[in-house]
């Protein structure tokens, strides 16, 4: 993909967040996002008239900070942090950092994330959750499945986690993966992403950051259909790995 390098005189973040009726959290996980002075991009997934209320008002309280962008009808996680990635682009950032809007996120690793995009402009700078008491347990050892499936569809372990929601995309190069394969819309885009900006050769940083589940208790993950949607990209990306292997390979050992 030919995306021109960066560097760091060009680094310019803007932070994307992706919301769907968190009208109750995403007051105070905006408030702990512009502490640090970075713009943002709210990018309203066809929330509830209630929720898209709260987003008009705060899009309004912040208008020097903050952009409002709405998708008429809700589509997804991945639908949503797409959606933001383009616009950011368009809007001449470089840099777009993915929060979820439910507080779930250690914003206090804000700037060692920051300052990670800008030491290494052309990788992806991804968290990894440390976990608290508040993590569903269910949770917490179903994405070690997720884990198995990527470092299988990778061959690689250099990959932390793919699921966690805090992370920094250089814009130009996640952008131009997006055009060539569009991802999955819903909650398998982290995870899809991810394993085929590996499979480009890009980079990756892993960074730890704290987790909480969630501040107002609001979850979108839909056990059956998300974890069918998941098996089936875990399945296409399979399919697409051994089509690369031969690659793959020599990559890995040959550099």
């Amino acid at each position: 993909m030919g995306v021109s390098v960066l560097t760091n005189s060009v680094f310019k973040p803007v932070v994307v967040i992706p919301v769907y009726n968190h009208e109750d959290a995403i007051g105070v996980t905006l408030a702990a996002v512009l502490r640090y002075g970075y713009p943002v991009l709210l990018v309203d997934d066809g929330s509830s008239p209630a929720c898209r209320e709260v987003l008009v008002q705060l899009s309004q309280q912040y208008a020097d900070q903050v952009e409002l962008i709405r998708l008429e009808q809700n589509q997804g996680k991945g639908a949503a942090v797409k959606a933001g990635l383009r616009q950011a682009l368009k809007s001449g950032y470089s840099h777009g950092v993915q929060v979820d809007a439910d507080g779930q996120h250690d914003l206090q690793a804000m700037p060692l994330f920051m300052a990670t995009a800008q030491s290494s402009p052309e990788a992806l700078v991804i968290g990894y959750p440390r976990y608290d008491e508040s993590v569903p347990a269910h949770r917490y050892y179903a994405r070690y499945l997720t884990h198995v499936w990527v470092w299988i569809n990778t061959l690689s372990f250099s990959i932390k986690d793919t699921m966690c929601g805090f992370r920094v995309y250089p814009l130009a190069r996640v952008t131009s993966l997006l055009e060539q394969n569009s991802c999955g819309n819903r909650m398998e885009f982290d995870t899809e992403v991810v394993v085929r900006w590996t499979w480009l050769g890009f980079a990756v940083m892993n960074l730890p950051t704290k987790v909480n589940y969630p501040i107002d208790g609001v979850s979108h993950f839909n056990a059956v259909k998300d974890n069918l949607l998941i098996s089936r990209m875990h399945a296409r990306l399979f399919l697409g790995m051994l089509f690369r292997l031969p690659r793959l390979i020599r990559n890995k050992f040959y550099g």
